[in-house]
């Protein structure tokens, strides 16, 4: 028999003088009532309840039992309530994981706003652009650059991964800007370094693709390091269109060539929003996710 159902019973049997009153008040018979008394004095080997047939009333274990278990089962129900407020409230501690240059550059300015929106939520983030394990870290969202190969995880597609090649004016006084991609050949670019992208920046436009081999004096796994670079005048850079918008907006790089596609990898570019599947997505995860498509859905 349900241990919570004969703690419940005996509660309500105390509290209503009576077996038939407490009948009444759960909604069963007396018989199943009496029942479950019995069940939870056998279990526990004592008598709870001193029964006559006009009276009811406590034995000394049974007032010890009573006090206790009237604690208890009040914790239970308020922990209860608590937790379920966790699926229609937005709040508690959400663990996110960002990467450095999405992060930096376009996540993080934003996040003002959206605890503003938020107040009773806590953030925790961290700048990675490793793929950890979501689960096993305990983090609720990740922006991932490409696709996912773990099918326990959900992915929502944020942008499509638009990439600009870019400079500094700075460099463009001093070098020129070129006039084709083939030119970039003859400049100095500073190249992202991973496994999946190579040292040829590949140029799309009206279905013709024509790939240029750069070269340059730095090379960096840290879109920041790159962005950086740029920015000072070390030469042109091809980085994500959410990273850079703002600082071509500023007047602080130059789009070189507005006119076409450009990539560095056959890969999956884009970025997305990650998370731990479940039957239940929290509310807080759900605000989250939302926040963030909206803030790129420009992109």
């Amino acid at each position: 028999m349900d241990e919570m159902l004969t703690n419940r019973a005996f509660l309500q049997v105390v509290d209503s003088g009576s077996f038939s009153a407490a009948a009444a008040e759960l909604g069963v018979s007396v018989a199943t009532v009496a029942r479950q008394v019995n069940s939870l004095e056998a279990r526990l080997g004592v008598h709870l309840l001193h029964r006559t047939t006009r009276t009811l009333s406590l034995t000394e274990a049974g007032k010890l039992y009573f006090d206790r278990i009237r604690e208890v089962l009040h914790s239970y129900d308020s922990v209860k309530r608590e937790v379920a407020s966790f699926q229609k409230d937005v709040k508690g501690l959400l663990r996110v994981h960002l990467r450095h240059s999405v992060g930096n550059q376009v996540i993080v300015p934003a996040l003002p706003g959206f605890l503003d929106k938020h107040p009773n939520i806590k953030l925790d983030v961290t700048l990675t652009d490793a793929r950890e394990d979501l689960v096993a870290q305990g983090v609720d969202v990740a922006v991932w650059l490409g696709s996912l190969e773990d099918s326990s995880l959900i992915a929502r597609r944020l942008t499509p991964g638009k990439r600009l090649v870019c400079c500094s004016p700075a460099y463009a006084a001093k070098r020129g800007l070129p006039d084709h991609p083939a030119d970039l050949a003859r400049h100095n670019c500073i190249v992202y370094r991973a496994r999946s992208y190579d040292s040829s920046w590949r140029f799309t436009k009206g279905g013709q693709t024509a790939s240029v081999a750069v070269t340059g004096n730095l090379e960096s796994g840290n879109s920041a390091v790159l962005m950086t670079s740029a920015l000072n005048g070390l030469g042109f850079v091809m980085l994500q269109e959410a990273m850079v918008r703002a600082a071509i907006e500023a007047g602080e790089l130059i789009n070189v060539f507005p006119d076409y596609s450009v990539s560095s990898t056959d890969a999956d570019i884009a970025l997305y929003a990650v998370y731990p599947g479940s039957k239940q997505t929290s509310p807080k995860t759900r605000a989250f996710i939302d926040f963030l498509v909206l803030l790129f859905k420009e992109y």
